[in-house]
């Protein structure tokens, strides 16, 4: 998959992907991943020119090799699970899912929103108010039939540049304004056309950014499935990498521990048709719980009788089936509560509903499992927040390097390439993993 590997007829033939492999793989390995910065350790480092057989290529090349095989440096980073695999490294079909926000090439003043344009707009009306006011004093120190003196001139010649300005920037806003009106997510990035502004787990700490998403082994935690979104959410993150860890792992079956930010309906669902067991904590969103009222998980569903039993003791049957949101949600109820003890704290309308999607088993099974399991999301924190960690401390606690999502991904790869090799030495050994790379 890689450019360059059979020489075209005509021109010199271009450098051949292995020592351009080699060298961004050190790199990565060594917090080098300007092409730059491996140019010059092209130049003056005896590992590299050892590494590279005396190659010195420059940094466009260095970059355009980046840029340009994207596909392909993505397969060797499959492959070389794949060899962890083989290695018996991965013999344990369990992973942990989570992501992480990772600055794009983009700053936030950059990064555009209705709310942000309309505050700006706004501050330009503040600001050619203020000009034509200083303007409308500058007339005043002229006294009639004098010519304006010198200071005048310059201060009035610098306000109507000013204002000029600011009619620039209106129109260049309403240009932006109609783009971002058409862009399904109403927000939009100058620097980096692809990165979004995501929330992050501190209160006004948002960010531009790419969402990184990693399924960590739960043993020996290699990163065996990662991919790079612009969503800026968990919520239908949660199938798609459950099932490429379990295609990673070549797995019949796989066990996956993710934290409440995936919850969704669908998502386990799909978990689960998949032959994938999800053991996730269900959020706390009931608005009666948080009144002071009893919530759902204080009615227990008798399966056998299809009917839920109240904290009163009474039952609620089903009564008839609604359509919510895309779902087909099961109505229980009973006419008991208009007599009941309980009422005020259970519901202030006539009678107590209790909805159960049609698929409420799939959400019932993760919860289970995390009852059976209580530790389980002390491994997930454990085995998949480190990994995020010390891919950001390799990078430096800074911004991609590339700009456009699948560039990005490309330079995500490297740094999941990295790691994983990184942690394969440190378990088994250099020599034993040059003795599988070998056969």
């Amino acid at each position: 998959g890689f450019d360059g590997v059979d020489p075209a007829a005509t021109g010199r033939p271009a450098y051949h992907p292995s020592p351009m492999l080699k060298l961004y793989i050190y790199g990565y390995l060594n917090r080098v991943q300007s092409s730059r910065r491996l140019e010059r350790e092209a130049g003056r480092n005896l590992e590299v020119m050892w590494l590279t057989g005396r190659l010195a290529p420059d940094h466009k090349t260095i970059a355009d090799f980046r840029k340009d095989n994207g596909a392909a440096i993505k397969k060797v980073c499959a492959q070389f699970v794949e060899l962890c695999r083989k290695m018996g490294l991965l013999t344990k079909a369990s992973v942990a899912i989570d992501g992480s926000k990772f600055k794009a090439v983009n700053s936030r003043d950059n990064n555009l929103t209705q709310g942000k344009i309309q505050r700006r707009q706004k501050q330009i009306e503040e600001s050619v108010a203020r000009y034509m006011s200083q303007l409308d004093t500058a007339d005043r120190q002229t006294a009639a039939g004098e010519e304006p003196s010198e200071t005048v001139l310059l201060t009035k010649t610098r306000l109507r540049e000013k204002l000029a300005k600011l009619e620039e920037e209106v129109k260049r806003l309403a240009a932006i304004e109609k783009a971002l009106l058409a862009s399904p997510d109403k927000q939009i990035s100058l620097t980096d056309p692809d990165c979004r502004s995501m929330a992050t787990s501190g209160r006004g700490s948002g960010m531009v950014a790419y969402n990184v998403q990693s399924a960590v082994d739960t043993t020996n935690h290699l990163i065996v499935a990662h991919e790079v979104t612009n969503v800026g959410t968990d919520r239908s993150q949660l199938a798609t990498m459950a099932q490429a860890a379990k295609a990673a792992l070549r797995s019949d079956h796989l066990d996956v521990v993710a934290d409440r930010g995936y919850f969704k309906g669908e998502e386990l669902l799909a978990c689960e048709q998949a032959g994938v067991a999800v053991t996730l904590p269900k959020p706390q969103t009931s608005g009666a719980k948080s009144a002071g009222r009893f919530g759902k998980p204080d009615f227990v569903y008798l399966a056998k009788d299809d009917v839920y039993r109240c904290p009163a003791g009474e039952k609620l049957a089903h009564h008839f089936t609604a359509d919510e949101d895309g779902q087909k949600m099961r109505i229980y109820l009973t006419k008991a509560c208009r007599t009941c003890p309980f009422k005020d704290q259970c519901t202030t309308s006539n009678e107590r509903r209790i909805k159960r999607w049609e698929h409420e088993h799939v959400v019932e099974a993760a919860q289970t499992r995390l009852d059976q399991n209580p530790q389980a999301m002390r491994v997930r924190r454990e085995t998949v927040e480190h990994p995020f960690a010390t891919l950001k401390m390799r990078m430096g606690a800074t911004h991609f390097l590339m700009k456009r999502l699948p560039n990005v991904a490309t330079e995500m790869a490297l740094n999941v390439l990295a790691y994983n090799l990184t942690r394969v030495m440190n378990i088994v050994g250099i020599k034993p993993l040059l003795v599988a790379i070998r056969a």
